[in-house]
């Protein structure tokens, strides 16, 4: 069992949990995941390693609540504790000294980016945060980002916070300016997000990665469930990535894949409502 240390909201169904896990803690890098499970028997669920303390022996993971498993995850309070953490599982990102680069997060993929973007700056390299949401209360770790970034850039689509528009709009703007042209660019977040950023570098031969997130069960490259076409090629998000070259992605591809089981997770959502009302009547 790993204990939960703590377990915080950051925006609408997202949480930070701080989970007990020393041997992680020890070896995970920068891009790594791990695959956890609430309880015996529960879905397997992929979760990129925001931040490790192996001083602690602590791991750090953002999980959005949004099927019926994942909420089962996030409602599991500071002292309680998940069944199953496995990893550090996947590739570690290649970190070198680029020169300017754009890391470019949306929505929760912010917190998946974070890890990446401190590794970038540690490596010395000058990096500039784009942060976009739907609107401010989507906006998360931007002051722990702006403690390693050069400047941090903020979009919402209702314009709430920062600049009204999306990360595209200032991503455009940085390639624009001879001065502050990135060398390379980092993009995490919705597919859409990902696809239009690789299509805005494309004309420029910015070199662009992705981080991908497809349907992932046993974490080994066994299942093929992440699979992924890259350049032509078949390859495994759990054991190839979950980083790619934007630039080479299949990306509709990649759309059909991530609608696969979309009934059955609107069936197990529905379960879990009904079983908790069921409960909790009063709720």
């Amino acid at each position: 069992m790993y204990e939960i240390i703590s377990n915080v909201t950051l925006a609408p169904n997202l949480h930070r949990l701080v989970v007990k896990a020393p041997r992680v803690a020890a070896a995970r890098k920068p891009g790594q995941f791990v695959i956890v499970r609430a309880d015996r028997g529960d879905e397997r669920i992929p979760l990129t390693i925001g931040d490790a303390n192996a001083t602690e022996g602590t791991i750090t993971l953002f999980v959005q609540a949004i099927g019926a498993s994942t909420r089962k995850i996030v409602s599991i309070p500071a002292g309680g504790a998940l069944r199953d953490v496995a990893g550090p599982l996947g590739q570690a990102t290649h970190i070198e000294k680029w020169g300017r680069v754009a890391c470019v997060g949306g929505g929760v993929g912010t917190a998946v980016l974070f890890p990446l973007a401190r590794a970038l700056a540690e490596a010395g390299n000058q990096v500039t945060t784009i942060i976009g949401g739907r609107s401010s209360q989507f906006i998360i770790l931007a002051d722990e980002i702006a403690a390693f970034s050069d400047e941090v850039l903020i979009t919402t689509e209702d314009g709430s916070l920062g600049r009204k528009g999306f990360v595209t709009n200032a991503l455009t703007d940085m390639i624009a300016d001879p001065a502050r042209a990135p060398k390379m660019v980092v993009a995490v977040g919705p597919v859409p997000m990902m696809r239009a950023v690789a299509e805005l570098t494309r004309p420029h031969a910015i070199k662009t990665l992705v981080s991908l997130n497809p349907i992932m069960i046993d974490g080994t490259g066994m299942c093929g469930g992440c699979r992924v076409v890259v350049g032509g090629e078949s390859k495994f998000a759990c054991v190839d990535g979950p980083e790619f070259d934007g630039h080479l992605v299949d990306f509709a591809g990649l759309v059909d894949r991530l609608t696969t089981y979309r009934s059955f997770e609107e069936q197990a959502r529905h379960n879990a409502e009904c079983l908790i009302k069921k409960e909790m009547p009063n709720v």
